[in-house]
């Protein structure tokens, strides 16, 4: 009997990928179990019925003080903790999507002789994954560059949701008064949102309902409203109704709404998480497919109410030249080939 645990929280670029693998992994594997923290990986886990292990465990910060000093000893607690878990499971095979909380399951397995696959979404390896690439059999890459001269590396892709590419963008339209005369835009800024964009986003409401209608998903922190041409909103679990209600889709760039919005063909104006709040990955990914014109760039620190319709209108110019490019581009069948590796190291 194969069993498989999963890990990976913090963010839903760590959580839905995993997520988007079940329906595939229930073919080969009787039983499927979930170790993460206390975070929003609990409560989207536990709605697909998997058997969910909390653990508690650091978060690593570069910069010396009190707090990272203690980590070692917290780091230790976890993955003892861990290790007792796997040894009640006993899982064939550990997968890893990243994350501080992959750590201890990543290094309590391979000390257990589990054989461990960890992913890494985006271009440059983050600190976690350069943690976990010392004890994992295979790290899947979603990018050729990120997998060049390391050997344990294999380009998969990122595996994406099935429900993204059946979306119907009348589930979404019908919950707010629009013009069917407008394009319409929508906003989203990850899973947790993103107070810059939401910011000028409401200070030119005006400005962009008289143009567009917009679709804002502020996040957790953000107000749920409704008004002429606007519809704001903290979650969508149906993102795939939403992606097809747009023309253009203004994101955050991190590689998991990246892959997705590429695997439709929607045309994308990627805002990244600038450099010093984030280790500069979300720039690294826009600049890349900017590069390809698969994406048009607008840096946060150029960011207010001109730049953002003048770059919005610059999409749209483009749009067909931008869906043609997309179209162009293999996005691997990353959740098969993924689940192959699995099944392969499966002890």
């Amino acid at each position: 009997m194969k069993s498989i645990v999963l890990c990976g929280g913090g963010t839903a670029g760590h959580i839905m990928p995993n997520i988007a693998l079940l329906p595939y992994l229930k073919k080969h594997f009787d039983k499927i179990y979930y170790i993460g923290t206390n975070g929003m990986e609990k409560d989207i886990v536990k709605q697909y019925g998997i058997e969910f292990f909390e653990i508690d465990t650091p978060k690593f910060n570069r910069k010396l003080s009190i707090k990272t000093l203690s980590i070692p000893f917290k780091l230790f607690k976890s993955i003892c903790a861990c290790k007792k878990i796997l040894k009640k499971l006993n899982p064939s095979v550990i997968f890893s999507k990243g994350g501080y909380v992959s750590i201890p399951v990543a290094i309590a397995g391979k000390k257990l002789k589990i054989p461990v696959v960890s992913h890494e979404s985006d271009l440059s390896m983050g600190l976690a994954n350069k943690i976990i690439y010392k004890y994992c059999k295979v790290m899947c890459t979603a990018f050729d560059k990120t997998a060049t001269g390391k050997k344990k590396c294999v380009v998969t892709g990122i595996p994406i949701r099935d429900d993204i590419k059946y979306g119907n963008k009348q589930n979404v339209m019908r919950l707010f008064d629009h013009d069917d005369t407008l394009n319409t835009v929508l906003f989203i800024g990850g899973s947790l949102g993103a107070k810059a964009i939401n910011d000028v986003v409401q200070q030119n409401i005006e400005k962009l309902t008289k143009k567009y209608n917009i679709i804002h998903i502020v996040g957790k922190s953000g107000q749920e409203k409704t008004s002429k041409n606007y519809l704001a909103l903290k979650f969508a679990s149906n993102i795939g109704d939403f992606f097809d209600a747009c023309d253009v889709c203004v994101s955050r760039s991190g590689a998991n709404a990246i892959f997705e919005l590429m695997s439709i063909l929607k045309p994308m104006l990627l805002i990244p998480l600038p450099k010093g709040v984030s280790r500069g990955d979300q720039v690294e990914n826009a600049k890349l497919l900017e590069s390809k014109k698969l994406a048009h760039v607008l840096l946060q620190e150029n960011l207010n109410g001109d730049t953002l319709i003048t770059e919005i209108d610059n999409v749209l110019k483009h749009k067909d030249e931008l869906i043609k490019n997309l179209g162009k581009q293999d996005t691997l069948n990353a959740t098969e080939k993924i689940v192959d590796i699995l099944i392969k190291l499966a002890k």
